[in-house]
């Protein structure tokens, strides 16, 4: 039975994903490629993004076509195959045996496979590393999995080695700085020498780990943290846009401006309230999304800025007037939101912005009109009066 339930819900995932991702992406505004105008538009935003030039256009248009790398021989399919079989196996047969043996090992033994094969992974990285700088592209889907593993294995490793040195070591905080600035200096001197995306991710990740945790050691607000934190990884996102880990930039932006906004949230709540500080972070969110919308950069942030901003926005301004003598311009602003919608073209902020006018419309109608047949018939009859002066504004704008 419970087979089945969770063969449900991994279908239920690969359908969502399947089916419900386009839909959301068409929501907000992430998918636009419909019509020739629409290409255009997205070939020149990849062209901004990744600083390409009309002559490296040109060039790569009338190159030769490179061969279909998809083709590949069948030893080298069966090669890949085994390759992935065995270190499946050999996973699953150490994940086995830490956990049906775990108890009954001695300290020594369960630091052994834990840190151990953490070191021992690290050295086959290391050793990939080098083959591949010596032979170009030798072992080039080696080595993404080799460091993920290898810092798994060592962390997990450097907590298991703390917990069985101090047993009663009652400050976690204490035991975390240490392994990540062990951590950091790892993959940041493995970076230094490689230079490999993975490993920059894996560096940024220990060392604002680290100074997350130090932070907090030295007794700083947890507010202040992450607004100095979330600036910084914002910025570092910024120069990574410039450097051959370009591919990092997207995920640094968005952790920076959460991280950020967390620390204006909890500064401006504990400040005044919690209302206020959901309008003020909703409204700097927008703003952060309106700011890489205009530079025409990074149009899922941008979409997904205006959708989570708008949400916060709206919904602090809600409390805000709600039971107020101008409760009436939480409609005036939702309304003067829509102009906002179509200059901007932003289908993730008109989604929200009409959601909120529904919403209000129907909590006002409820409120003051409740089993009135003239206020729905009054609605209906404005909806067609607007959607009649939309079409003669179009026909007359169509004629000038």
């Amino acid at each position: 039975m419970i087979s089945l339930l969770i063969l449900i819900v991994i279908l239920l995932l690969i359908g969502g994903g399947i089916w419900g991702w386009p839909l959301v992406a068409g929501a907000l505004g992430l998918s636009t490629v419909t019509d020739k105008s629409g290409a255009l538009k997205h070939i020149a935003q990849l062209m901004r993004t990744y600083d390409i030039t009309l002559i490296e256009v040109e060039t790569a248009f009338h190159a030769p076509a490179p061969a279909d790398p998809t083709k590949r021989s069948k030893g080298d399919i069966a090669k890949t195959l085994f390759a992935y079989l065995g270190a499946i196996f050999i996973l699953a047969g150490i994940g086995t045996y830490v956990g049906m043996f775990w108890d009954s090992m001695g300290s020594g033994m369960r630091i052994l496979v834990t840190l151990g094969v953490g070191y021992v992974l690290l050295i086959v990285l290391v050793s990939a590393l080098h083959e591949n700088n010596l032979h170009e592209g030798k072992f080039p889907r080696l080595i993404l999995p080799l460091a993920l593993a290898s810092v798994l294995m060592m962390t997990s490793g450097w907590f298991v080695l703390i917990h069985e040195l101090f047993p009663r070591g009652d400050n976690w905080r204490h035991a975390a700085l240490f392994v990540f600035g062990v951590m950091a200096l790892h993959q940041g001197a493995l970076f230094a020498k490689y230079r490999r995306t993975v490993l920059a991710f894996t560096a940024l990740f220990f060392v604002y780990s680290f100074l997350d945790v130090g932070l907090d050691l030295l007794g700083i607000p947890v507010e202040y943290i992450a607004i100095v934190l979330g600036a910084s990884l914002f910025l570092v996102g910024s120069a990574l846009e410039k450097s051959a880990h370009r591919i990092l930039t997207e995920p640094a932006l968005l952790v920076g401006i959460i991280w950020l906004n967390m620390g204006i949230f909890e500064f401006i709540a504990l400040a005044s309230s919690t209302s206020w500080a959901s309008l003020i972070v909703g409204l700097c969110v927008i703003f952060a999304a309106y700011g890489m919308h205009r530079a025409d950069r990074y149009p899922r942030l941008s979409g997904l800025g205006y959708f989570i901003g708008s949400i916060m926005a709206y919904g602090g301004l809600f409390d805000l007037l709600h039971n107020s003598a101008i409760e009436l311009l939480y409609f005036a602003v939702t309304a003067s939101a829509l102009y906002v919608c179509v200059v901007l073209q932003s289908r993730a902020l008109l989604l929200t912005t009409v959601i909120a006018m529904l919403s209000y419309i129907g909590y006002f109608s409820e409120k003051h009109f409740a089993n009135s047949l003239g206020w729905p018939l009054t609605l209906v009859l404005m909806g067609v009066a607007f959607l009649g002066v939309g079409a003669i504004a179009i026909k007359v704008k169509q004629r000038i």
